[in-house]
């Protein structure tokens, strides 16, 4: 090897072992430091001085160390001291917010931060906290804080004589014997003018006043009128409605021109399909009307809107007992007495006058144990235990006490629940902020 180029070779060597040695003196400066300015700030923390120790403490909480993280917590016990003096307050929640936002962050930020929210009564802020740790870190203690905290509800102050399942957004609801329409929360979008409503289904709803049948859109004006004379009609959904005509009932679309199809009854459409009925026996058809549960059986299990199939699953009765019925098979043992899936969720079933919950497998979910029950919605269940109706988790524990002497199923974060004022309605303060239930 030529003489230049082992001293090439030298010289570069001795330029990483200097440029190795600068780089360690200079950690341990910045280790120092950080260290003295905390020990600096221990010291004034310690005669309660935290104005002047906040300064240091936030200069050692820049630098990055294995120590960084402890000059943030004691950072964070100077704000909390000065978190009613001005600006302070919003240093503290800047800094969880860092905190929280780091691909490492640990789960204990996240609760630190749920149960300062949760201390100033700011539910919606902590359940924001606690979902974004939850999905970041998966913590069964976050899960649990938030199972504790979600529940909480506004109750509505206005109330109805009576109110309908919801469908959606709505709810049909009387007042002095007449019908109308109100968002779920309780607000009326259509006054209760009428002998009786439908379920909105899309921009449309259709009402009965003075015997005859008309659609109204949202703002209540009229947008078709039925030319038939027809005596009844179900609710409205799928853009199909039953109507009554001369004892036949038919199916009716938007524009309120009626189908051939003709049924003895007709159950409301959920999920493309319905309960019919036709030469006295029951089965559920598409929107084709055809026959995706044969019409064998002596009736199919309704709910308040005459709902009937949801999750590819609906009970049909036979010779005095409850079946499950799903993916085209009868599934499991009878049951007394059930009630149709929601959307999502569980199905309430009774066996030994008592009732649980069950899958659309038919694998019992939560034992029987109420006294009555309705199917989930949004991950709750409306239940009674002795005279009064409450709420359960999916777990079966009691989530909102049963203080109710009725209750409905949740939708769209509310559901109607009866009191004595008559019928109110109660919204999950989470779900008012926007959240997803």
């Amino acid at each position: 090897m030529k003489k230049g180029s082992r001293i090439l070779i030298g010289v570069g060597c001795f330029a990483l072992l200097l440029i190795s040695w600068c780089i360690v003196i200079s950690s341990k400066s910045t280790a120092e430091k950080q260290s003295e300015l905390m020990e600096q700030a221990a010291a004034l923390m310690e005669d309660g001085i935290y104005v002047r120790a906040v300064p240091l403490l936030e200069e050692a909480a820049g630098y990055s160390t294995p120590e960084t993280q402890k000059a943030e917590d004691n950072l964070k016990t100077a704000y909390l001291k000065l978190i009613d003096s001005a600006g302070y307050r919003r240093k503290y929640t800047d800094l969880l917010e860092r905190q929280m936002n780091r691909k490492d962050a640990e789960s204990g930020v996240f609760e630190e931060a749920a149960n300062y929210y949760l201390g100033l009564s700011k539910l919606p802020e902590a359940l924001s906290v606690l979902k974004a740790g939850i999905a970041k870190t998966g913590s069964d203690a976050l899960i649990e804080i938030y199972e504790n905290s979600r529940y909480a509800y506004d109750m509505n102050r206005t109330s109805y004589e009576y109110v309908s399942d919801a469908h959606g957004s709505t709810v049909q609801v009387m007042n002095d014997g007449l019908w109308g329409i109100a968002k779920v929360e309780g607000i009326l979008m259509i006054p209760c003018q009428y002998e009786k409503t439908s379920t909105f289904s899309g921009d449309r709803a259709i009402v009965m006043k003075d015997g005859e049948i008309f659609a109204v859109d949202r703002d209540n004006n009229r947008v078709a009128k039925l030319k038939e004379k027809a005596s009844d009609f179900g609710n409205f959904a799928n853009e199909c409605i039953p109507i009554l005509i001369d004892g036949v009932w038919k199916r009716a679309y938007s524009d309120l021109t009626l189908g051939t199809v003709e049924f003895q009854q007709i159950g409301m459409y959920s999920e493309g399909c319905a309960a019919a009925q036709v030469d006295g026996k029951w089965g559920v058809i598409n929107s084709s009307t055809n026959w995706i549960i044969p019409a064998e059986y002596d009736g199919v299990v309704l709910d308040g809107l005459g709902r009937s199939f949801a999750q590819g699953a609906a009970f049909v009765r036979s010779n005095g007992a409850v079946y499950l019925f799903a993916d085209g098979r009868m599934i499991g043992d009878a049951y007394e007495d059930a009630r149709p899936f929601s959307s999502e969720g569980y199905a309430a079933v009774k066996r030994s006058g008592k009732w649980g919950f069950i899958d659309t497998n038919g694998t019992l979910m939560i034992d029987f144990k109420f006294n009555d029950a309705l199917s989930f919605g949004q991950h709750v269940a409306a239940v009674r235990l002795g005279e009064l109706w409450g709420y359960i988790g999916i777990s079966g524990t009691i989530v909102i006490e049963p203080v109710f002497l009725e209750a409905k199923s949740f939708s769209c974060g509310s559901a109607p629940v009866l009191t004595e004022r008559g019928w109110q309605f109660i919204t999950f303060i989470e779900f008012k902020k926007g959240a997803s239930l």
